[in-house]
């Protein structure tokens, strides 16, 4: 026989047998059972919920200790207490709430550890590229955009010798917002890129624009 769902949270971690004694109270609180009556003993019972004898010894006990009924040996158990029935169904009420929050809680807290692990990932990011960024302010570098007609579109950074043609060493490209530092050889230029560049002769600016944006 399946228990009754009396309310408690689907998650509750109460034990088998008091889900039966918090049903047996149940069923004495709706008057399925009576008090003043005698029924059957833990054999009956252990066959109606299909448990172990045990389980119903456990069940038993836990409500002869609150005063729900009293168990007499090869007579059955007497259904003493509609009052301590309803008391026992209260309480376990609250203990099962107190379960389910607890139970709340603790994925919450995993979830918070897993927040606060991406938000430092995204810290440590932060924290790298503010550094770059400051080691390249620190430089002051020179910025370019590169015409669609540029000679350097479809190109790579090594195929066209750009130190070699201006004296100038690229920094960085920023493409749509996307700063690219520190770019490697095989970057290829794309129209409209911006380049931000170094240099130590004084028409530094005119040379890269005037290679750049050669057609």
């Amino acid at each position: 026989m399946n228990l009754k769902n009396h309310g408690e949270n689907k998650s509750s971690t109460i034990a088998k047998y008091e889900k039966i004694a918090l049903d047996i109270a149940y069923s004495i609180l709706n008057d399925e059972w009576k008090v003043g009556e005698m029924v059957k003993g833990r054999s009956t019972l252990s066959g109606k919920y299909s448990v172990s004898p045990e389980t119903i010894r456990r069940a038993l006990k836990l409500l002869e200790e609150l005063q729900v009924v009293n168990v007499i040996e090869k007579k059955g158990i007497l259904i003493k207490s509609k009052e301590a029935a309803d008391t026992f169904i209260k309480e376990y009420q609250s203990k099962d709430r107190i379960l389910s929050l607890r139970e709340d809680i603790t994925k919450l807290m995993g979830k918070k550890n897993e927040i606060e692990k991406l938000v430092f990932e995204r810290l440590d990011s932060v924290i790298e590229q503010a550094m770059l960024l400051r080691n390249i302010g620190i430089i002051y570098p020179l910025e370019l955009k590169i015409s669609e007609k540029s000679h350097l579109v479809g190109k790579s950074i090594g195929a066209v010798r750009f130190w070699d043609h201006t004296g100038a060493t690229i920094i960085g490209i920023n493409r749509s917002g996307h700063l690219h530092l520190s770019p490697g050889p095989k970057l290829v230029f794309y129209a409209n890129d911006i380049i931000l560049y170094v240099g130590n002769d004084t028409n530094i600016s005119d040379k890269v624009d005037k290679y750049v944006n050669r057609e």
